[in-house]
């Protein structure tokens, strides 16, 4: 039996589904359902879901941020879209991602019934043997990238606070041990090196203003500990925060 989990914001939507639709006909069953993106990301985590069936225009969150970490950290499941707007850019990006179909509501049963049979229909044609790793298709490769961009954004718009690589893992839909693996594959560096790296870079511009205390820069960009940043600026730097200063005055 194919595993489905079923997220949508609109309950009546998610029991509609699970009532109506002849699961076993297609050799499914609804393991999970959710209402939200978070609680929806968490029950695919949990279930590994072979379909899941997901609105992606939730309140307060970004879908294709959702869709794309979703894809990226399991690659052999089946999406299919749901959603009220018919927005053509949007469309595309979800397609470029590799969702397998994407339905307008109000949903006709014939249509979800074609999405359900596309989408066993593949995953029947799959090799047993093919694991996640295996699967690099170009659908995959374009939800990893879009993944280390967001990720990458994340941590530049949110380095001055205590950020922790679970934070920015939340915010791209992944878990932690994925985004890692993403953000070394893609950019040959760590979460915290790339942290840090944002930390020293915005301190070398704080630094060019003479008013600032170095002391004050480092709690600016995120430290805490003043000793830490300075040791830390001279090595990524190859000299002292005081010494950049003057170069620059």
């Amino acid at each position: 039996m194919y595993k489905v989990v079923i997220v949508d914001d609109e309950e009546i939507i998610v029991r509609g589904l699970q009532s109506v639709v002849n699961w076993n006909s297609y050799k499914c069953e609804v393991v999970a359902t959710a209402f939200d993106g978070i609680s929806g990301a968490i029950a695919v985590r949990t279930y590994l879901p072979d379909i899941l069936i997901t609105d992606i225009k939730m309140p307060n969150r970004d879908g294709l941020t959702m869709l794309a970490g979703l894809r990226s950290e399991f690659p052999a499941m089946q999406v299919t879209i749901l959603t009220g707007y018919a927005d053509f850019d949007f469309a595309q990006k979800a397609i470029k991602l590799g969702v397998s179909r994407l339905l307008l509501k109000p949903s006709r049963m014939s249509e979800i019934n074609e999405a359900l049979q596309f989408m066993t229909d593949t995953l029947a044609k799959r090799s047993p043997a093919a694991s996640d790793d295996k699967i690099d298709d170009l659908s995959t490769a374009s939800a990893n990238s879009f993944i280390v961009r967001q990720a990458l954004a994340y941590i530049e718009e949110n380095f001055s606070r205590k950020l922790t690589l679970q934070d920015v893992a939340d915010y791209c839909y992944v878990s932690q041990w994925h985004l890692s693996k993403l953000l070394n594959k893609v950019t040959g560096q760590s979460f915290y090196d790339l942290l840090n790296k944002a930390r020293i870079d915005a301190a070398k511009r704080l630094l060019e203003d003479p008013k600032l205390r170095i002391s004050d820069i480092s709690e600016m960009v995120g430290y805490t500990d003043n000793g830490h940043f300075s040791r830390l600026f001279k090595k990524m730097v190859g000299i002292s925060a005081n010494d950049y200063r003057n170069q620059v005055k």
